[in-house]
């Protein structure tokens, strides 16, 4: 059986367990089909680490940012280059379906941080700390920070914060904790402001979000995240520091930009007004499920079946029905029973090769079960 954090994926060979190197495809591990070859990416780019970013700001080369919150998409975004992952608090709103950032478990943040990391291992990962998680006192900024190192895999935290958390900060730096201070419009504060709101719009409100951004990066901020700000204040922000400055609504002059993904692929009924999809996902996924509908409805359900060994139906005490998309080796694991138009049906087919061991749960050894 595979092991406690082992890695199990697919080869030229078959499966194999242990660490995933850049030429190992992960790909479904239920029984494969005679001759098939999975598809494997080869990706030789180096891991994007705070070096790379303090590189890259250094140089004016822009570096791009997005949300994510699980290892699938995470794979994808890093195949498509994408330099750093944000573990948003917003997956209480994309995933857990709730309205407010506000309402983001700690328990779960921390799990999404690693699933993400592990889908990317090459992406700078960085994660949200969310409401209540580092208010209380810097000793628990600091206990729940190094958790979302260790049991999260993050490579940054981020703390919504004013010039007030800079003894936070200071702390969770000399603990060794890296930590990108985000300004400008908090959503973690709304209940307090009485909504969203741009921040910066008076002279006023201009300065006292660069006061922040200053005191965040002396108390040892190694990132700066500014959100809905105009971009005068962007550039203020720029020019009182020298970390790289992220931002989120903030106009096109930071080193680096972010969108939650949702926004960017089409998936949400009310993006923000500074978020412009580049695809439409959301409509692209419905078509799919209405597809897919369809076709159950029709007993279409595609793809190749799984068929038993020749004899073995009869054997069974069923007849066998094979279809043209079958597949008719003896290697491919058996085939759930038919129950015809007014019989019962039969048992449910072995999951993979009649040589492989079977375990109580009917699972060849290594393999999830089908469904």
């Amino acid at each position: 059986m595979v092991g406690a954090g082992a890695v199990c994926a697919w080869s030229w060979g078959g499966p194999v367990v242990g660490p995933v190197s850049p030429y190992t495809a992960r790909v479904s591990i239920s029984p494969p089909n005679k001759g098939d070859r999975p598809l494997v990416e080869p990706d030789d780019r180096k891991p994007v680490t705070l070096r790379t970013i303090r590189s890259m700001a250094g140089r004016g080369v822009p570096f791009a940012c997005l949300t994510a919150y699980d290892a699938t998409t995470a794979r994808w975004l890093e195949r498509g280059g994408v330099h750093v992952l944000l573990v948003g608090d917003t997956a209480a709103e994309m995933v857990l379906g709730f309205a407010r950032t506000t309402d983001m478990p700690l328990e779960l943040a921390i799990a999404l941080t690693a699933a993400v990391k592990r889908g990317a291992p090459r992406t700078l990962v960085m994660a949200d700390m969310p409401f209540g998680s580092y208010h209380e006192s810097d000793e628990q900024a600091v206990r729940n920070a190094a958790r979302f190192m260790t049991e999260g895999l993050a490579d940054v935290v981020k703390l919504e914060a004013d010039a007030s958390f800079a003894t936070t900060v200071e702390r969770l730096t000399r603990a060794g904790v890296p930590v990108c201070g985000h300004v400008g419009c908090r959503p973690q504060t709304v209940a307090v402001s009485g909504g969203y709101r741009i921040a910066g719009r008076t002279a006023a409100d201009a300065r006292r979000v660069v006061a922040d951004a200053v005191a965040l990066e002396r108390a040892g901020a190694v990132l700066l995240l500014v959100e809905a700000v105009p971009d005068e204040v962007t550039a203020a922000i720029m020019a009182a520091t020298t970390v790289p400055l992220i931002g989120i609504g903030a106009g096109p002059a930071c080193h680096g930009q972010v969108l939650v993904v949702q926004d960017l692929l089409g998936m949400t009924d009310s993006p923000p007004r500074f978020a412009q999809a580049v695809a439409e996902l959301g409509s692209a996924v419905r078509e799919a499920a209405s597809t897919w509908v369809r076709r159950v409805g029709e007993r279409d359900i595609g793809g190749r079946r799984y068929v038993m060994d020749e004899g073995e139906a009869e054997r069974l005490g069923i007849q066998s029905r094979p279809t043209d998309e079958s597949v008719g080796d003896g290697g491919d694991g058996g085939d759930g029973g038919d129950g015809g138009d007014g019989g019962g049906g039969g048992g449910k087919g072995g999951d993979g090769p009649a040589s492989e061991p079977m375990d109580q749960t009917g699972r060849a050894d290594g393999q999830r079960p089908i469904e």
